[in-house]
């Protein structure tokens, strides 16, 4: 296992959450390098960023609608399951042949407009939480900019109040799949204690760098990032 490559990715996943959002399109390509098979890859990198969705609630739970996110988190806790049922009772070959399209997916979604919208009716809300939360039971890259983007489109409320929202599904299929995978699935234990902590300081360095690095570069950065490493796995 290639410590210093696992650390460095994990530095680097944590700061770019914190300022632009999609680290774990940095994480787990460095898995896959690291000569970690696919599916280990995926369900350590998803337990491994745990820690850090608990983290964005503490920090965001002043602008919670707490409400509303008790009516949300057994929808995205029931996705969770569902996603992660999915990944560990189908072949890992069909997890191979899937990652590239959503690898690219969660890059692409990068360049959604974080824009507030109409209201939509509760069961759109609820079926949006449900999809997106087995994405993340299923892969979760990039889940935190999906779910903000999905929520903006469905709810009209402040972003401030729709991005800790989403903290709290994150955190729900985090935990979800920390549990799930944790008994059912084959974890790289030493991965995951590697890029925990990492990503954990990543992030306090990512929050103090974010007021002198624009969001916008960072993020454009990522996109290209995240579709350079899909066009590597379709070669691959």
């Amino acid at each position: 296992m290639n410590v210093p490559l696992l650390l460095t990715a994990g530095l680097a996943a944590g700061a770019v959450n914190a300022i632009a959002g999609g680290g774990s399109l940095i994480t787990f390509p460095a898995l896959i390098a690291a000569g970690l098979p696919p599916v280990t890859a995926n369900v350590s990198n998803s337990i491994a960023a745990t820690g850090g969705y608990i983290a964005s609630v503490a920090g965001s739970w002043k602008d919670l609608d707490r409400s509303r996110a008790l009516r949300l988190i057994p929808t995205a806790l029931a996705g969770a399951a569902t996603g992660c049922a999915i990944l560990l009772n189908t072949p890992e070959s069909a997890f191979e042949a899937v990652v590239p399209f959503l690898v690219l997916a969660a890059s692409l979604a990068l360049l959604v407009p974080r824009k507030e919208a109409r209201e939509t009716h509760p069961a759109v809300v609820h079926l949006t939480v449900f999809a997106l939360s087995t994405y993340a039971g299923y892969f979760g890259a990039a889940v935190g900019v999906m779910l903000l983007a999905g929520l903006s489109l469905t709810l009209a409320d402040k972003l401030t109040r729709i991005n800790a929202l989403k903290n709290v599904i994150s955190a729900s299929t985090g935990l979800t799949t920390a549990v799930i995978f944790g008994v059912f699935a084959h974890v790289h234990w030493g991965a995951v204690a590697l890029l925990l902590p990492a990503t954990v300081i990543g992030g306090y360095l990512g929050a103090r760098l974010a007021r002198r690095v624009p969001a916008k570069v960072l993020r454009a950065f990522v996109v290209v990032f995240g579709v350079a490493i899909a066009a590597w796995l379709f070669i691959r």
